[in-house]
């Protein structure tokens, strides 16, 4: 059961209704809420008045202890973010984790696929980067889905012409950004941040 509400409103009819929200899951005592989380279902509601689906965001925190991993999906308070980042910085034993601040949905199950594929977060956003300068689509969301076939080849997804496109690249330039931010200090991460596109863009000269 879940262990709040939140107000969700129909963005086609302006209908309202209280649904069920999580204030926070624990993939490793509730595995099905985390198949549940990554399968977009703890976000959509169905509208009973017209039957539009609506994609409804409010604030969670994942924790898996398995991968050492806390995602806070934030309403986007700063002061809410700060006095987040304190509790956590304050917490014994999560001061090892990785700990990321995600303004979306999408965001924590990209997230939560990176972690799960043994991933670093900041390696991937050098790789998506990459990709996004080869393929000259510098203004698109790439997002990571998985590791394919023996050589584990990394496939990313991005939104064009109204559907899911899927673009494939090598290990190597996972590889390579790996060994960029092994390099740099400053690419280290400390503490409770976003880690996404607009956060490389201030560590790239």
């Amino acid at each position: 059961m879940a262990d709040g509400t939140v107000r969700a409103r129909c963005r086609r009819c302006g209908a309202e209704e209280e649904i069920p929200a999580w204030n926070i899951i624990n993939a490793q005592e509730n595995p099905e809420l985390r198949a549940d989380l990554l399968e977009g279902k703890l976000f959509l509601w169905t509208c009973p008045r017209c039957g539009s689906d609506n994609l409804i965001k409010y604030p969670l925190l994942y924790h898996d202890p398995a991968q050492k991993l806390l995602l806070w999906l934030t309403d986007g308070v700063p002061e809410v973010e700060a006095r987040m980042a304190e509790t956590i910085a304050s917490e014994e034993g999560l001061q090892d984790y990785s700990a990321r601040i995600v303004d979306t949905p999408g965001e924590m199950m990209e997230k939560i696929k990176i972690a799960e594929a043994g991933l670093d977060d900041v390696a991937m956003e050098i790789c998506k980067y990459v990709t996004a300068q080869e393929m000259g689509k510098t203004d698109v969301d790439f997002k990571f889905f998985r590791l394919e076939g023996a050589d584990r080849r990394i496939l990313l997804t991005y939104p064009e012409g109204g559907e899911m496109q899927v673009v494939g690249t090598g290990f190597s330039v996972y590889e390579d950004a790996a060994g960029i931010v092994g390099r740099n200090p400053e690419l280290t991460v400390h503490g409770l941040v976003r880690v996404n596109d607009a956060w490389l863009a201030g560590h790239i000269r």
